[in-house]
């Protein structure tokens, strides 16, 4: 890889390059007295990591991975916390019935004290928070993992603690507007864990000892107590304990989406009112719908992680990600396909490029770091592929494979796992979402008269012909045709009627990949309007579309015609 040098950096219009100046600018080009830059991502072990774990960390990475070559002098840390000393509001839904049964019985207490409903770790946040570092670990991400309930109990907050005792007043003074008139009335930054019930007690403060470092509340019996803020003992309201938490740790840099605006700017000036400086971040717009409406957990209207990675690679969730991350997007399964596409042509550039100023602006350069892949990739794009899977009617991956070795020799799907990975994929993302969809339709006259001079100019071919050479071919024959002022609706022709569907590839590269013989077959059933039980027949067949092919012979102007692989 060629380096970035941070000359370079200096002056690169990538968003992440614009955020490491901004942070170079916060610590004054300097190493922060404890030692490192500080950026830091939060998790709620409540639920499972999800798409926007994986889109917060990932962003997060490329601006800690772009400050870095723009002072590679200064360290960085990345803390990704989990706030496990919360208590649990409800249970969720999807577990197992009888851990369900065991949380409710644990409704109120902190995350961490809950056994866990699975059986595999000391506790119900442990579970998760395990979950979340296998996560993070498989997507390859660097960070270190911070437990929000270790954190308070070993005194890591307690100085910030205290500071927020002592300055009860003034943040009870910000938070107190922001909050209805019922829950004004009980309201108390500090919420202490019952000694007797295990509970997280959000009730109202009836003493505030600052001196001694002590609260007085309610218990859940009616009875007083007094509670130390310190050593894990209270915790505080999650709008308060978001600023004591950046403030505790000398966070420098944090992301947030949209809808937290409002609480980032309160979180701001409890900051301030305890004599800290807020860090510097970006804030993301929220995902939409496949209707355009925003994504809601509650309504289930969202693609989750699971979704993206089954049809589409880890990368080109992270080229989502990396986009403009200030603008709202359709967060939606038809999004995949382009986005793997702009990846594959993204990562080609990176790998021939030499100029280091475009380096920097490739997406694939913030998306891999120094790490650049060693897989050889592949020329198929994931819409070839797709496209390929559509008039294979493919079920396997297997049934794909012959028609990309005989395209490409060297294509092994052992020492080509990007490669192997978009093929399965294509195959689940095509019985899922395009063959559910597929509607044949027969030639019209028009186009059929296209259809059968461009069989006699294939015919023609020897099998060494280029894909751009058959995609002239395919230009030609339209314009011949009758297509010359509107060359569209020729290939919207052939997409319609040879693969049942109003899009597709580009056309003389799918002849390259899909077969002279095999496209020549393809035309003729067209004409003859005979693809949808062409396209039943192979999907049953236990060979390739292209095998099958041998046994389904088509006809062109009445005459039978044997179709094999070339």
């Amino acid at each position: 890889m060629i380096e970035i040098t941070p000359e370079i950096a200096t002056k690169s219009k990538a968003w992440p390059f614009e955020e490491a100046r901004k942070l170079k600018v916060r610590v004054a080009n300097r190493v922060p007295e404890k030692g490192y830059v500080l950026f830091q991502t939060g998790y709620g072990p409540s639920g499972l990591p999800h798409i926007g774990t994986f889109g917060e960390v990932g962003r997060t990475s490329m601006v800690r991975r772009a400050f870095e070559i723009l002072c590679p002098n200064i360290p960085t840390k990345l803390f990704s916390i989990s706030d496990d000393l919360d208590g649990l509001r409800k249970v969720p839904t999807n577990i197992p019935e009888q851990g369900q049964k065991l949380l409710a019985e644990h409704i109120g207490k902190p995350l961490s004290e809950i056994p866990d409903p699975f059986g595999t770790h000391e506790s119900y946040a442990a579970h998760n928070n395990a979950r979340l570092c296998a996560f993070l670990d498989s997507f390859g991400f660097e960070y270190d993992f911070k437990s929000s309930s270790k954190l308070y109990r070993s005194g890591a907050f307690d100085e910030a603690l205290l500071s927020t005792l002592e300055n009860f007043d003034a943040i009870m003074g910000i938070m107190l507007p922001t909050l209805g008139p019922e829950r004004r009335a009980t309201y108390n930054p500090f919420m202490p864990i019952s000694p007797t019930t295990g509970r997280v007690l959000a009730t109202a403060a009836l003493e505030v000892n600052p001196h001694a470092g002590t609260i007085v509340v309610e218990d859940e019996d009616g009875s007083k107590i007094e509670v130390p803020v310190t050593g894990g003992r209270c915790k505080l309201q999650w709008k308060p304990d978001w600023a004591m938490r950046k403030l505790a740790l000398g966070v420098d840099y944090e992301m947030y989406g949209k809808d937290l605006i409002d609480s980032a700017k309160v979180g701001d000036r409890i900051i301030k009112a305890l004599g800290g400086r807020a860090p510097d971040g970006l804030t993301y717009e929220l995902f939409l719908d496949g209707e355009g409406q925003k994504i809601s957990k509650s309504k289930g209207n969202g693609l989750s992680m699971e979704d993206w990675i089954k049809y589409g690679p880890a990368e080109s969730l992270s080229l989502f990600m990396f986009q403009k991350p200030k603008t709202a997007k359709r967060l939606f399964f038809d999004v995949i396909p382009k986005s793997t596409d702009e990846y594959q042509s993204h990562l080609a550039k990176l790998k021939s490029e030499s100029d280091p100023k475009k380096i920097a602006e490739n997406p694939a350069f913030h998306i891999h770091g120094k790490n650049k892949p060693t897989d050889k990739g592949s020329s198929l794009s994931y819409s070839m592929l797709l496209n390929l899977a559509s008039v294979a009617n493919a079920e396997s991956s297997e049934m794909m494979w012959g028609f990309i070795t005989r395209y490409d020799p060297d294509a092994n799907m052992d020492t080509q796992p990007f490669l192997a990975g978009l093929v399965e994929r294509a195959v689940s993302y095509y019985q899922d979402f395009i063959k559910p969809n597929k509607s044949f339709r027969k030639a019209t006259e028009q186009e059929a008269r296209a259809f059968s001079a461009l069989i006699e100019k294939l015919r023609g071919l020897d099998g060494k012909t280029a894909g751009e050479d058959f995609q002239s071919i395919v230009y030609a024959t339209g314009m011949e045709h009758g297509y010359e002022n509107n060359l569209r609706d020729w290939f919207q022709a052939l997409y319609q009627v040879l693969l049942g569907q109003s899009q597709g590839p580009r056309f003389g590269s799918f002849i390259a990949l899909y077969g002279v013989k095999e496209t020549i077959s393809l035309l003729s059933e067209g004409i003859n309007g005979n693809l949808s039980a062409w396209a039943n027949f192979c999907s049953h067949s236990r060979n390739s579309a292209a095998l099958c092919g041998q046994k389904l012979g088509s006809t062109n102007g009445g005459k039978s015609q044997e179709w094999t692989p070339r």
